[in-house]
């Protein structure tokens, strides 16, 4: 649909020219008139930008593969043990990212990988085997933390798991006293200190290192310019590991292959329930419920309540329907200092409530936490409503949310589609498919640059994922980009129809047409055969030549073919100039005459035209197109 309800009618078979478009929630998109070269302009002005981004992207990435580093000790015994004391078991996920961040400390260059994965999914453990490895080879390690909290969350989660193996652990944050300050810089400098764990303040001037070998980063976008800025000094000779709690969608880290390393956890720790979620009107009765279920199990819980100018009036009201509570709250508009001390009380326990602002949306891991009460759930976003429910359900107990709206309103049609949503989708990591538009915008932001939002949000993050993804092949590939018109695609003419036997639904057709235009390569093809059959049972001959011909469509673009003659006797294949003087004429037809006698081969004005007979063939041509195009070199 264009500007004044034009509208433009596609043939299935070009789907592959249709991107959804989705970007941040409650962002419209501009709809251009249709005819205009707006949308073009918009397209050519995110590809420039995109280009610089992808070129600092590789130059970092080429410039750190040049530089020396230290290849770190392979595992030893006490490597071993200390991950044998790990008390849960580890997810396959949770494996594979250990090794591919060890497989990265051995090599000889500094490392800097990215490790993705849902809040409690266990990307500390991953991060606490990088740091023993790095201090079982000599060298210390730092640990970074955003929040005084969250650091002294870390420390104390160190000092268990190192338990017993000698490791000397320092914290350094606004908690410390002077004098022992003064004592931690003295240690970090003679190399008496392994581990130090900390703020901000671990980039200072004054903080002198032995030798330090890796430094982990948590949640590094919520570090300031001149942060990033040290952090990036850092990166040049020694390894850097970044935790980030937001999910990186798969387009992106493909996008992202070549130039920075990219690790997800995708899958949930073991013994980890659902959070079970409740949506309803504002009912007094519940919340006094909810607060003694919780408290008669010696938990705690969050009330979200986002109206910061009558939060006392608020508190009040809650202390009047559970008396004996002990109730305190906390918003983004007190100061630091107040925050992380009424923060630091409720960890410990001293309160049972924290009535609370969504400034809890990104911070620490509560366990004892599994009560979460929301008023005026249909305000926030579907994202924002993930992200606080994954605030609780973190530990071994059964976590209940409770997202309430007002008594007498009546909710849009928006509001209750988000709220079936949140409702609908319990299952551990069900919500990284559901809050995958929003989360994979902020992902790309948080990986790119927070600005790269603004372009996603200008061309959708299908269209963006898909330029960048090109300009960082061409850049990877070639020393030069050469601007290049898109080549359309040789086509041939097959029965694309999908009956109604194998899909009824219109809505599914459609998913059916875009997962076959999506076929590049034949491990793809294996791949979307092997989906379509597990969803809608054994596929019928006409949608394998469908298949085949989207194949051959591809394959054929990367050997050369330039163009596709079709009629209802022959198809004639046309080769560019170039390939055809590559191509040995007579050594291919021999090769083709194996397969069947209908194959022709000639050359005119330069040009090899290869043709194939269909009379007797019927539908099955498409199976001796496949096997001529892949004898081409």
């Amino acid at each position: 649909q264009y500007q004044d309800s034009d509208k433009l009618y596609i043939p299935v078979e070009n789907m592959e020219y249709i991107s959804k478009y989705t970007s941040k929630e409650g962002y419209t998109p501009k709809l251009n008139k249709l005819g205009s070269t707006e949308w073009a302009k918009q397209k050519a002005r995110v590809k420039s930008k995109v280009k610089d981004i992808a070129k600092e992207l590789i130059l970092i990435s080429a410039k750190r593969k040049m530089t020396k580093g230290f290849a770190f000790f392979k595992d030893d015994k006490r490597q071993y043990e200390f991950e044998a004391k790990f008390e849960h078991q580890e997810t396959k996920d949770q494996l594979k990212v250990i090794d591919e961040i060890k497989e990265d400390m051995e090599k000889s260059f500094p490392m800097d990988r990215l490790l993705c994965g849902d809040v409690g999914f266990g990307k500390t453990e991953v991060a606490f085997r990088a740091a023993f490895k790095a201090i079982e080879s000599g060298k210390q390690v730092a640990f970074l933390c955003p929040t005084t909290i969250l650091s002294m969350q870390h420390y104390e989660n160190a000092i268990q798991r190192f338990d017993g193996f000698g490791v000397n652990i320092e914290v350094l944050n606004r908690f410390v006293s002077t004098s022992k300050k003064n004592q931690i810089l003295k240690d970090l400098k003679s190399g008496k200190t392994d581990l130090i764990i900390g703020t901000h303040r671990l980039l200072s001037g004054d903080i002198e290192y032995k030798d330090l070998g890796l430094l982990i980063v948590d949640e590094e976008q919520r570090f300031g310019v001149t942060h990033k800025e040290k952090m990036k000094s850092y990166k040049e000779n020694i390894d850097i590991l970044t935790l980030s709690a937001t999910p990186i969608p798969r387009t992106l880290q493909m996008s992202l292959a070549n130039v920075r390393s990219l690790s997800l956890i995708e899958t949930p720790p073991l013994y980890r329930y659902p959070v079970q979620t409740y949506v309803l009107r504002e009912n007094n009765q519940v919340i006094k419920d909810a607060i003694y279920k919780e408290l008669s199990r010696d938990g705690q819980v969050f009330v979200l309540y986002n109206k910061v100018s009558n939060m006392e009036e608020k508190l009040n009201e809650i202390k009047r329907l559970v008396p004996e509570i002990r109730i305190t709250y906390v918003h983004g508009q007190m100061n630091k200092d107040q925050i992380e001390e009424t923060m630091e009380k409720f960890i410990n326990k001293e309160y049972d409530v924290l009535l609370c602002s969504t400034i809890i949306e990104t911070g620490i891991d509560i366990q004892n936490v599994n009560t979460l009460i929301v008023y005026d759930a249909d305000n926030f976003g579907l994202s924002q409503l993930y992200q606080i429910r994954g605030r609780i359900g973190r530990g071994k107990n059964i976590a209940y949310a409770y997202f309430m709206y007002k008594q007498n309103k009546e909710l849009n049609e928006i509001a209750q589609k988000r709220l079936n949503a949140i409702k609908e989708f319990t299952e551990l990591g069900s919500g990284y498919a559901l809050a995958i538009r929003d989360l994979s915008i902020r992902g790309a932001g948080d990986i790119l640059g927070a600005q790269q939002s603004g372009f996603i949000d200008t061309v959708g993050y299908d269209m963006y994922i898909k330029i960048l993804n090109e300009e960082v092949l061409r850049l990877t590939e070639q020393e030069e980009i050469i601007e290049e018109k898109e080549i359309e695609k040789p086509f041939v003419q097959v029965n694309t129809h999908i009956s109604e036997k194998y899909a009824e639904n219109e809505d599914l057709k459609i998913e059916i047409h875009k997962m076959i235009n999506n076929i590049n390569s034949y491990n793809s093809l294996i791949n979307i055969k092997r989906q379509l059959e597990d969803r809608f049972g054994k596929l019928d001959e006409e949608i394998i030549v469908y298949i085949l011909e989207e194949l051959f469509q591809a394959m054929a673009k990367n050997k050369g073919v330039n163009k596709v003659i079709q009629n209802e006797k022959e198809i004639h294949i046309y080769f560019s100039s170039e390939k055809s003087k590559r191509i040995n004429g007579a050594y291919l037809l021999s090769k083709l005459f194996k397969i069947t006698k209908s194959f022709n081969v000639t050359y005119k004005n330069n040009i090899l035209e290869v043709s194939l007979k269909l009379e007797n063939l019927e539908k099955h041509f498409m199976y001796y197109l496949i096997k001529m195009i892949n004898i081409i070199e």
